[in-house]
């Protein structure tokens, strides 16, 4: 570090780490997530069944052109490189608010703001989470760097100086394309409401650019609005569902915070932890808003984990916990715990390096033990081409699954072949290719990372299925899965969409 500044040495990280990004994105096939956002972009629409339709528009101008994963890809990787240096920015911002409110004393013990900002971007570069949503397309890619962008306002606002109107538009088209990415967006409003309450005035009631920014936040967010009342407010209906998960366990919520700890890092936890404990007095209230960028989303996840959730659902918080991470960071560093830092950094750069390493692998075949999740990345490909080829060949009506993660890759694979998931509940297929018709005959595809019973009965069931090929995928030597492929006839019942 004494021959390039700290503001060098955060552009060389974020750079390597991209390219690592871009070559990964080339040499794995599309999840099932990122399948079924690359399915929004080819199938238009105001919104979707279970996300805000923002995922699939920014993907429309790529997935129109090719259906390269690796090209695809460069969005997620430049959003996480957009969100890196929001990252680095908002930590300045952040560090000269701090500096304008210290004391004589604690401004001697306060770090140069570029040192704060450099380690706060190590910090998402050592988490393994945020690469992953860097090299695959979810709306909490999207979600992250509009949070900064909300996050930096809300730092601005803080100012002694008023926002300008030029000001309040940001925060609107900010706050907008948030809601058009994720429902839990509001979270993140919330957040930024708790910054303006922190104050002991609240001149932002009456000004124009205040209901000016939420009236352009409306309009942006209108067209979510729109489709669901046009369809019977279907995706409020299932998220809230979705977010209430099973029985609630206090041990989803104790699993929740270890695997949080694992996929995020104890650097940023550090960081943050030190940034409470030596500079959250200096700002009072208005410091205590701004972690509520973290808090709010985090602790509700974290309640919600008790029935069950995803890791990734918190990555935006942790993105906005960075910055102070960063500045506590650098009061470790300066007080003699640089060595500390070091380790937990080149440690966790180290699992960085080997879930690369093991998801190129092709991950771990034995039978000792029970699934191997890599598997889901290799094959689908090979499999989409050859449902896609036997449906032609046998004039059957479309391709069949039995859950709906296995529509996804089907779907986009063997494009433009419809794909009907066999199940009771509604998705997103049964708006794109519509029911299932009466005595239709389809290509069943089952994977053996997901085996079904093939459906024959008498009711919501195929009179025959008839076996035609099937499919093994092996990679780097060794078999990571098999699909087969049955000519299924007489479809019995068309209501499954109901």
């Amino acid at each position: 570090m004494r021959h390039q500044s700290p503001s060098t040495w955060a552009a060389i990280g974020i750079c390597l780490a991209a390219l690592v990004h871009f070559a990964l994105g080339f040499a794995i096939e599309f999840s099932v997530d990122e399948a079924h956002y690359a399915l929004y972009a080819q199938h238009l629409a105001w919104s979707y069944f279970d996300h805000p339709p923002l995922v699939g528009w920014i993907q429309w101008p790529l997935v129109a052109l090719t259906s390269s994963e690796g090209l695809i890809r460069i969005i997620p990787e430049l959003l996480w490189v957009i969100a890196c240096i929001l990252v680095y920015q908002v930590t300045l911002e952040l560090h000269h608010l701090i500096q304008s409110r210290n004391t004589d004393s604690l401004l001697t013990a306060l770090p140069s703001a570029n040192l704060c900002g450099l380690l706060a971007v190590l910090a998402i570069i050592a988490a393994p989470m945020p690469h992953i949503l860097a090299i695959g397309l979810l709306p909490d890619t999207i979600l992250a760097p509009l949070s900064l962008g909300i996050l930096w306002m809300g730092l601005r606002w803080l100012r002694p100086q008023p926002y300008s109107v030029g000001e309040w538009l940001i925060l609107g088209a900010l706050l907008g394309l948030a809601g058009l990415s994720k429902y839990t967006a509001a979270f993140t409003a919330v957040a930024l409401l708790s910054v303006f309450l922190s104050s002991p005035q609240k001149p932002w009631i009456t000004q124009i650019g205040f209901w000016l920014a939420a009236f352009i936040a409306l309009i942006f967010i209108s067209p979510v609005l729109y489709w669901n009342w046009a369809n019977d407010w279907i995706s409020f209906k299932y998220q809230i569902a979705h977010g209430g998960g099973g029985a609630w366990l206090w041990r989803g919520v104790g699993a929740f915070l270890v695997l949080q700890l694992v996929v995020f890092g104890p650097l940023l936890i550090l960081g943050a932890s030190q940034f409470i404990l030596n500079f959250v007095r200096t700002g009072k209230a208005s410091l205590f808003a701004l972690l509520g960028f973290f808090f709010i989303p985090f602790f509700i996840f974290a309640t919600l984990s008790g029935g069950g959730g995803l890791p990734h659902w918190t990555t935006p918080a942790w993105f906005c916990l960075a910055p102070f991470a960063g500045i506590g960071l650098a009061k470790a560093w300066s007080s003699g715990h640089r060595q500390l830092i070091r380790i937990l950094f080149f440690v966790q750069i180290a699992l960085c390096l080997v879930g690369f390493a093991y998801v190129l692998s092709g991950g771990i075949q034995s039978p000792a033990i029970r699934s191997n999740p890599i598997a889901d990345l290799y094959g689908w490909k090979a499999a989409g081409a050859k449902a896609a080829e036997l449906a032609r060949g046998t004039n059957a009506h479309g391709i069949a699954v039995q859950n709906w993660t296995l529509g996804s890759r089907a779907a986009w694979y063997a494009k433009p072949i419809p794909v009907f998931v066999l199940d009771q509940r509604q998705d997103q297929f049964d708006l794109w290719f519509g029911k299932l018709p009466k005595g239709a005959n389809l290509i069943l595809v089952n994977w053996s990372g997901m085996p079904f019973t093939a459906p024959i009965g008498p009711k919501q069931a195929f009179e025959a299925c008839q076996p035609l090929d099937s499919l093994e995928i092996r990679h780097f030597g060794q078999n990571l899965s098999k699909f087969d492929f049955s000519l299924c006839s007489n479809w019995q019942d068309g209501g499954l969409a109901d």
